[in-house]
């Protein structure tokens, strides 16, 4: 018997009721994350990255299936226009890299595929892989696992012809999850999803070389915590996602979209403004530094997610997730889309996908994107304003997925 893992059920299913009966949700703003431990072999790591998810527990857990307020990938898809797309990411591997293991993700995999009604993802059939950045198999996370589970089913509700190649830091380390990002390029990954950050700090620009590589690009969650930039999403060489809340009609229709107020973003301290944002006029005088995110997503758990993670949970393992993670591997599939249809058209896979993200903004931004229009992630001015064109919260916007996808193929 796994006692351990019992007490924590027990105890996560005893705070959501607790949550319920005085009608608090406890995680609906703010992100589980893990203490800061070192790696495996006891180095002292730069920086320590956190996963940033966050549980609308204004809902209860059930095994009866997903909660009824939680979007699916149907609404999903249907709401940012993917399902006017034939192509499902063909022939693409979209990598998700996060720390620790999640010892269910492929049984959970298979029953969040049943369970939508979408292509079975298997490591049988090829579509999912899991691997190790160091070989060695990590000790299983409970807070991670819900990453995990975030990341890889959403990247396949978004592009399910894709494989999805999931791999698994031994710590939450800076210098073994950039190990692991090393590790996804080297297994021929062509978009590198990473749903985790840390506050920026001097020398960050240093590690910024894990992000430059022909026809891969990489993009990472701006952060959960409001107003504030954090790395490596202000890394020039990788797209930021920040958050929304998502309304659609009762029928499901895409209705309009509202800054999430715990959506990062801000002018980074240490990253240099890159070319595509100077030429591009972003909203505010940056004094010469990278303005983030780059795009947005829905995030905003309460309009979340439907997740199974069945880790610790055991059967009651659906949840209703948010964050800018959640934005991050979706943002990935578009990219992987993209790239099987480009490849489709004999043309290279994408790199520095920044630059094409803002050049077709510059040519129609109010065709390849969904204006944010109103809403704040904090009291900071200008930094914390919707802003027309881009801003500090959500960027460019979310994406028409139809037309982005097509301009990105035409880029």
């Amino acid at each position: 018997m796994h006692t351990e893992g019992n007490h924590k059920s027990a105890n996560i299913l005893a705070i959501l009721a607790i949550s319920l009966f005085f009608c608090q949700p406890l995680f609906a703003q703010h992100p589980l994350s893990l203490p800061l431990y070192t790696s495996e072999e006891n180095r002292e790591p730069v920086s320590f990255m956190r996963p940033y998810y966050a549980i609308h527990a204004g809902v209860a857990t059930t095994p009866s299936g997903p909660p009824s307020t939680a979007y699916i990938p149907a609404q999903v898809r249907h709401a940012y226009g993917f399902d006017q797309l034939p192509n499902q990411g063909a022939g693409q591997i979209i990598a998700i890299v996060d720390a620790y293991d999640d010892p269910n993700i492929a049984a959970d995999l298979t029953t969040f595929s049943q369970e939508f009604g979408l292509p079975a993802c298997t490591t049988t059939n090829g579509c999912f892989e899991k691997i190790f950045s160091n070989g060695r198999m990590p000790a299983a996370n409970f807070n991670w696992s819900i990453e995990i589970a975030l990341d890889v089913e959403w990247a396949h509700a978004i592009a399910p012809q894709a494989k999805i190649l999931l791999v698994e830091a031994p710590s939450n380390s800076l210098t073994d999850l950039f190990s692991a990002v090393d590790v996804a390029v080297r297994n021929g990954a062509s978009v590198v999803s990473m749903s985790w950050t840390t506050g920026e700090f001097s020398g960050e620009s240093a590690y910024d070389i894990h992000f430059v590589s022909n026809d891969v690009t990489f993009v990472a969650a701006s952060g959960d915590n409001g107003t504030g930039a954090a790395y490596p999403a202000t890394s020039p060489d990788v797209i930021g996602v920040g958050g929304t809340t998502l309304n659609l009609s009762a029928n499901g229709t895409y209705q309009s979209e509202s800054v999430w107020s715990g959506s990062g973003g801000g002018i980074s301290s240490y990253e240099h403004e890159p070319l595509f944002q100077s030429l591009f006029g972003i909203a505010d005088d940056t004094g010469g530094h990278r303005g983030a995110p780059d795009v947005s997503y829905n995030a905003n758990p309460a309009t979340g997610f439907a997740v199974l993670d069945s880790y610790e949970l055991g059967s009651y393992g659906w949840l209703q997730v948010g964050g800018t993670s959640a934005g991050t591997p979706q943002w990935a599939a578009l990219v992987a889309i993209a790239n099987s249809m480009r490849v489709a058209a004999r043309k290279a896979s994408l790199s520095s996908t920044d630059t094409p993200l803002y050049s077709i903004a510059k040519s129609n931004q109010a065709v390849n994107y969904h204006a944010v229009t109103s809403g704040s992630n904090g009291i900071c001015g200008t930094l914390c304003s919707v802003i027309a064109k881009y801003d500090y919260m959500t960027g460019l916007g979310t994406p028409q997925a139809n037309s982005i996808i097509a301009s990105l193929v035409a880029q």
